[in-house]
């Protein structure tokens, strides 16, 4: 019996299946699955059972899933879409078999009202509804939506939002990764649903201090309202409904929506989460050996808060 992970072209599916492997789970029982199998070669080398498993493709499914034990459902980034392939998907892991199905998901996605949590609800709401037994692993805000800005916050000197003073506990891709390869290799999760975050939380006026401290340069926090910051966004080219669910994750920070204190993510993986300076660190370093084009500090002038939609979400490959 096998150990599935879709999403595995993804930066988060990808993680999963090296801390699988990394606790010595044997790689024949490991499955990744992606749309391009190309792409996985590496892990296919290790001895990885790398197989085609498309959200769209009803085939795949049944074939990526047969002999599934647990089988874990990276969200994807077709939005609008999400709650048909990831409960479709999740419906094809029960059909093969599989004793548990976990969903990467959203904070309180039960009960948020963070725009970006809707698909993560009605996900969650399909896969109780198919009585297959689950575990949902309802992700916070990943480190990397900022520490991937940090070249255009040097350049411009400013990180632009309207969180005010909402916390974030945020961590590193890698500890949510950990956790879900916890779930998998682990026993006793079915029914769980955790809340992840990291251990201390951050303000953007925070994050702006380490940057600026990490990089020896000036960096501030520049506050605007949900509005103006959805004006800037859509001024920059976004499209609308994606620049109002941006501005609307800001505005749920301030609100406290993304403050998680439950310590779920640290017990799962077994040791206190990485922290905000160790990320911005390596991040700035990796920046300073990195130029800016023009056109990045263009568009830099209009860098908010929230990353992109991708990274926002535990979706995010």
């Amino acid at each position: 019996m096998s150990l599935v992970v879709t999403g595995t072209g993804g930066n988060l599916g990808r993680l999963v299946v090296e801390n699988l492997l990394a606790r010595g789970v044997d790689p024949r029982r490991i499955v990744a699955g992606t749309r391009d199998v190309g792409g996985l070669s590496a892990l296919a080398e290790q001895g990885v059972d790398v197989r085609r498993i498309d959200f769209d493709d009803a085939a795949s499914l049944t074939a990526g899933f047969a002999g599934a034990e647990k089988v874990l459902i990276v969200s994807g980034t077709d939005f609008g879409r999400r709650v048909e392939q990831h409960v479709g998907a999740a419906r094809a892991a029960r059909d093969a078999g599989a004793a548990l199905v976990a969903y990467t998901s959203a904070p309180y996605a039960d009960t948020t009202d963070l725009l970006l949590a809707a698909e993560h609800r009605g996900t969650e709401e399909g896969i109780r509804e198919l009585g297959v037994p689950f575990t949902f692993l309802r992700n916070g805000w990943y480190f990397e939506n900022y520490t991937s800005q940090i070249p255009v916050y040097l350049e411009t000197g400013v990180i632009v939002g309207s969180a005010g003073e909402g916390r974030i506990s945020g961590a590193a891709r890698s500890d949510y990764a950990e956790a879900a390869a916890a779930v998998l290799a682990g026993e006793g999760h079915e029914g769980a649903v955790y809340e992840l975050g990291g251990d201390t939380s951050f303000t953007l006026p925070e994050l702006a201090e380490q940057v600026a401290t990490h990089s020896g340069r000036p960096v501030v926090y520049r506050d605007v309202t949900q509005a103006e910051l959805e004006a800037v966004l859509t001024g920059a080219g976004v499209p609308a409904p994606v620049a109002a669910v941006l501005a609307d994750a800001d505005r749920a920070i301030s609100a406290g929506r993304l403050l998680i204190t439950t310590g779920d993510l640290a017990r799962l993986i077994g040791h206190p989460t990485a922290p905000l300076a160790t990320a911005v660190s390596a991040a700035t370093a990796v920046s300073a050996a990195t130029a800016v084009s023009a056109a990045a500090a263009v568009s830099a002038a209009t860098t908010v808060s929230a990353a992109t939609v991708s990274a926002a979400t535990s979706a995010a490959s």
